[in-house]
């Protein structure tokens, strides 16, 4: 295996292992350093502290960082290593202290401050002399046994692999077993060091541009957003595994990622380095080779809502050289892509009203572009724009309008205040129309469509805005005046394709109402919409596209008739693939039917507001996976299997497999012509998430999330 070099770019800040462990040098402006003198009462007293509870650790270099740097890889402010104390660093030795009193807390912040403080007439660092020794004797130089020289910094390593950065700003992922063997290990005093990071604070860097996101399916190694390219296909052009050797697909790595809730993040993949979130409030960068971690970001939250549901976060958002992520708090985090430190945070929402994030946002040009969360509380929802660089807000579009705006009409009195409609899923992008398609979700109360009668616009709609305005340009509803909680946060896929003998440019979805929509994406018009279960709710559609609902199938107080699809829909926000071999959508499905229930009720800030219930019948459904022909709207196979689910999705790929996710905890491999079983493995836990795939160095992996592990699937070597 060659070594692979990766586009991480000149770094601004960038983590060293110092002292046998890893440390991250950041900027004066997260440095302790940079922080105001503290009390020296209080240095005193936390010395005492330090002494008795974390000098055990703290002074072995070969168990934990030393703090003589004043620099710390989860931030140096104050309530950054205050946070750190309390919550403890997962996976490490770093236990948590959350009932250490806040004058006590305060006191080992002012003494860890203090051990790192420079005394005033400290040398300033030399870039200059940085840049020596970065060209100096003092850098790793690694021979690969081909008799190549790779000469830089030691990255991060471990016993069977090590990275470096070169004087580029690269980064090299290399297997020791690639190269001749040697001591890699720097020997830097701690004034070399400052001079060396302000040498690497010259260097500067594009990162993932707009322009590569955009031209997506030409890195096919890569996994750029979350739909894998802006048209939310969620496909892969590699085609190395096929359906001819998936058979030999074996377990490459995995990753454990503590934490109380189930992993329902898709990866990003960018040049062989992954960004994923794991539990909410921890990101990852792993070499995608191996999974060993590159850096961590680790974040409490700052607000809890004692009602708050939905405990997850679906990954991250890459542009430049920035992370982007959304907190349960309804806070959107911008992080430095080489080393994990924040770079801005702003907050969005209040989390006690019952907003929050729980998936990435989509970067399109130079802006960040999200929605929000909190679909079940009586929230207004609304998608927002940031500026990727300062975090400043350049647009909000609610989806909920407001009186003398189009569609308000659709709303009775002020029932359009609490109308709900969150925007939680990422959206689509048209880089030649230049349109943004942004999926929305329910109307609150969830049930009582009593208390908000007429359509109830724009909930249960995809709404196709001008991406540098948040302007609507049309929309569509696919579920006017929704009793059942079907919202329509699912993919919305855009594909260019013949329907019918002309070419069009189409967009496709397959909602929880359990109907596949095809639509002209120029201008919104309706073009077909065909079940893919035993609906029982639409009797068809008008010339227009509208449904016609059976009357019975709404909520009421005695109840529904048994209605299909049930809450957790026909289909959910787990991915669909679309693959242009053989022009089919794939999707993973499950059908049964219920009845559903409205109440009165009250509404309370920040509490779920549901207005009724639904009652299960009590038989067994059917589920499994499907393809479906768009030109007809027909099932072309289907495979059964045991559970159905709300999360675990599909991957279709060049090789003519189709990966496929259960709640059961197999990874499946299907032929994507016939729907036959190729292979299966089986993850030990449930599988909330859908699968991607991705190449280093010519090889193909297959990458998923189970229970709270990160698997990573490929051929023998």
């Amino acid at each position: 295996m060659r070594p692979q070099v990766l586009g991480f770019s000149a770094v601004r800040r960038l983590c060293l292992l110092a002292f046998g462990v890893v440390v991250c040098v950041a900027s004066t402006r997260l440095a302790v350093r940079a922080q105001n003198p503290a009390d020296p009462a209080a240095i005193a007293a936390g010395g005492r502290l330090f002494q008795q509870s974390c000098a055990s650790c703290h002074n072995d270099p070969s168990r934990a960082p030393s703090f003589a740097t004043g620099v710390f890889t989860r931030g140096g402010s104050d309530d950054q290593i205050a946070q750190t104390i309390r919550a403890g660093v997962p996976g490490t030795q770093m236990p948590a202290f959350p009932r250490l009193e806040a004058e006590t807390v305060r006191q080992l912040v002012a003494y860890i401050r203090s051990l790192s403080r420079e005394p005033a007439n400290a040398t300033r660092p030399d870039p200059a002399a940085g840049e020596a020794l970065f060209h100096g004797p003092q850098a790793i130089v690694a021979k690969t046994r081909d008799g190549r020289e790779i000469r830089g910094l030691r990255r991060n390593e471990d016993t069977f692999s090590l990275q470096i950065v070169d004087a580029s700003g690269q980064l090299h992922l290399l297997d020791k077993a690639t190269l001749v063997p040697g001591d890699f290990a720097p020997r830097l005093s701690d004034a070399e060091t400052r001079n060396l990071n302000a040498y690497l604070l010259t260097l500067q860097g594009p990162g993932l541009t707009y322009e590569r996101i955009r031209g997506a399916a030409s890195e096919p190694q890569n996994w750029l957003t979350y739909w894998g390219d802006y048209h939310g296909t969620h496909y892969s052009r590699l085609t190395t595994i096929n359906a001819s050797n998936v058979k030999q697909l074996r377990a490459a790595w995995t990753l454990q990622l503590p934490g109380s809730s189930a992993i329902e993040a898709t990866p990003l993949v960018v040049d062989g380095v992954m960004y994923t979130s794991g539990p909410p409030g921890t990101v990852v960068a792993l070499d995608a080779r191996t999974g060993r971690q590159i850096w961590r970001y680790q974040r409490t939250q700052k607000a809890r809502n004692p009602y708050e549901i939905n405990p997850f976060n679906r990954g991250v958002a890459v542009l430049g050289n920035r992370v982007f992520v959304g907190t349960l708090d309804a806070a959107l985090i911008a992080l430095d892509s080489r080393t994990g430190l924040p770079l801005w945070e702003v907050q969005m929402a209040d989390t006690m009203q019952g907003f929050s994030i729980t998936s990435p946002p989509l970067p399109v040009k130079d802006t960040i572009i999200t929605g929000i969360a909190g679909g079940e509380f009586g929230i207004r929802g609304f998608i927002d724009a940031y500026d990727a660089a300062t975090g400043k807000r350049l647009w909000r579009t609610s989806t909920i309008p407001a009186p003398g705006e189009f569609g308000s009409e659709t709303w009775k009195g002020d029932s359009w205040k609490l109308g709900c409609g969150a925007t939680w899923l990422p959206g689509s992008y048209d880089a030649d129309l230049d349109v943004l398609f942004w999926a929305v979700g329910n109307p609150c109360p969830l049930y009582n469509g009593a208390a908000r009668e007429g359509d109830n616009l724009f909930t249960s709609s995809v709404l196709a805005l001008d991406p540098a305005t948040g302007v609507r340009k049309w929309h569509y509803q696919f579920s006017p005046h929704d009793t059942h909680d079907w919202d329509s946060n699912q993919d919305m896929m855009l594909v260019d394709r013949a329907l019918r003998g002309e070419p069009r440019k189409l967009l496709m979805h397959a909602d929880r109402n359990g109907h596949f929509y095809v639509l002209d994406r120029t201008n919104g018009k309706f073009l077909s919409g065909t079940p893919f279960i035993a609906q029982t709710w639409n009797a068809g559609f008008d010339a227009n596209g509208r449904p016609q609902p059976n009357p019975d199938a709404l909520a009421a107080p005695s109840g529904s008739m048994p209605v299909a699809p049930t809450i957790g829909g026909a289909t959910n926000f787990q991915a669909p693939s679309y693959s242009p071999q053989t022009g089919w959508f794939y999707l993973a499905f499950q059908e049964n039917a219920q009845r559903y229930f409205s109440v009165p009720q009250t509404f309370e800030p920040g509490r779920q507001y549901p207005g009724g219930r639904g009652s299960s019948s009590g038989a067994r459904g059917s589920a499994g996976i499907k393809a479906i022909d768009p030109e007809t709207g027909h099932t072309m196979w289907h495979f059964p299997i045991y559970q159905g689910s709300l999360t675990a999705g599909v991957l279709a790929t060049a090789g003519g497999v189709v990966f496929a996710a259960t709640r059961e905890g197999h990874l499946i491999a299907l032929d994507a012509k016939t729907g036959q079983f190729l292979w299966r493995f089986q993850t030990g836990a449930a599988i909330d998430a859908s699968p991607i795939s991705y190449a280093v160095d010519g090889r193909q992996f297959v990458a998923v999330s189970s229970g709270n592990a990160l698997y990573s699937f490929a051929l023998p070597e």
